[in-house]
């Protein structure tokens, strides 16, 4: 499936799936328990080279689960990493359309079996529904502090040399190269700023990128992204680009993820409350101008939370911690949805059993039993 326009793709989309879409989980993980080593400053994009039969297990293992949205593997796939590995231009971005190219065979082999015949199923044998489904290719974007393996994407601090420009001129080719790549949108991830977000905004406008994007922010405190730029100013970027069809947060602790969605659209709530309430001339159009201007809540909101674990930048490992368990992490995704979200995924240590699960209470949730 491809979404050629922008306007109310997202919402067709989601009608063809029955209301809530499942989005992918973590990639390096599950590369590494397939056999992959990923201590490289490429990360999982180092299997773009050495193992790409890796990748096109784990996006199938991810449609098996349920995913109606595959990530390819280019969160990591700069061009400027791929040149720091002794590759030419010409051969990275050859890589880069080979993330999305290995998406595109995994979706190709998933609907082939369905053809076939195969069939999910949830764990109760009368419980059995087709593979069949809708099922988007997604080419990631990362931050540029991804690039960096510092771990300033998960800070957002970048530096006082680094501005808008610069930030713009170190993604322009790459996403040139991937919105002509045959993704179905870009997912820009893990957006620890709101200087980056514009940077992806105005490069989506100045070089007419012809297919939809998503724009996707973490958060460490449930408030504000990592740099400490609230997360309303960041969506609101985010909603007045044209080209964007939904807005999100990932790689972020599941206990933050409700407070963040509310945040999003606490203006347009709290607009419609007092419209309802007083409902005076002059309130109700000063309501309806703020409404209008902010808007945060009219693109559909999507979110893909980390495990909870936390990230050691310096040792570049995930240390032990209380993360969540995958029942306990589905036991949130009730009130996401109540919230507002209606794309729901995972990212980093969440896995394939996390997204097979999500896929069932979302299930549940489009045929009105979600408990």
């Amino acid at each position: 499936m491809e979404l050629k326009t922008v306007e109310g793709v997202m919402e067709s989309f989601l009608r063809q799936c029955g209301g809530y879409a499942v989005i992918d989980g973590g990639l390096a993980t599950e590369l590494e328990r397939h056999g992959a080593k990923l201590n490289d400053p490429l990360w999982s994009a180092k299997c773009l080279i050495s193992s790409p039969h890796l990748i096109r297990s784990v996006h199938l293992d991810y449609l098996e689960a349920g995913a109606n949205i595959i990530i390819s593997s280019s969160y990591q796939a700069t061009l400027q990493g791929f040149e720091s590995k002794g590759l030419s231009r010409v051969e990275g971005e050859n890589l880069l359309r080979k993330s999305v190219e290995i998406a595109r065979e995994a979706r190709d082999m998933y609907y082939d079996r369905a053809a076939k015949g195969s069939r999910d199923t949830f764990g109760d044998k009368d419980e059995i529904i087709p593979r069949k489904r809708p099922v988007l290719v997604a080419a990631s974007v990362g931050s540029y502090g991804a690039y960096l393996a510092d771990g300033s994407e998960y800070s957002g601090v970048y530096g006082k040399n680094v501005s808008l420009e610069t930030l713009k001129d170190f993604h322009r080719r790459r996403v040139q190269v991937l919105a002509d790549s045959g993704a179905d949108l870009i997912a820009f991830e893990t957006i620890p700023n709101k200087l980056e977000a514009k940077a992806y905004a105005e490069l989506l406008e100045e070089e007419a990128i012809n297919i939809p994007a998503w724009f996707s922010f973490n958060s460490k405190d449930g408030t504000n992204v990592v740099s400490g730029d609230p997360i309303a100013e960041c969506a609101l970027i985010a909603h007045s680009c044209e080209q964007v069809i939904g807005v999100g947060i990932n790689c972020t602790p599941p206990r933050y993820i409700q407070g963040l969605i509310l945040s999003i659209g606490r203006v347009h709530i709290l607009c419609t409350l007092m419209i309802i309430k007083f409902k005076t001339t002059t309130i109700s159009k000063t309501c309806a101008f703020m409404v209008n201007f902010l808007q945060v809540t009219t693109k559909p909101i999507l979110i893909y939370p980390n495990s909870g674990e936390t990230y050691d930048a310096d040792r570049k490992e995930w240390l032990p911690s209380n993360g969540v368990s995958d029942v306990d992490f589905v036991s949130y995704v009730g009130k996401w949805c109540e919230a507002g979200a209606s794309l729901v995924g995972g990212c980093c240590r969440t896995t394939p059993n996390t997204i097979r699960a999500i896929s069932k209470a979302l299930s549940s949730r489009s045929n009105g039993s979600f408990p």
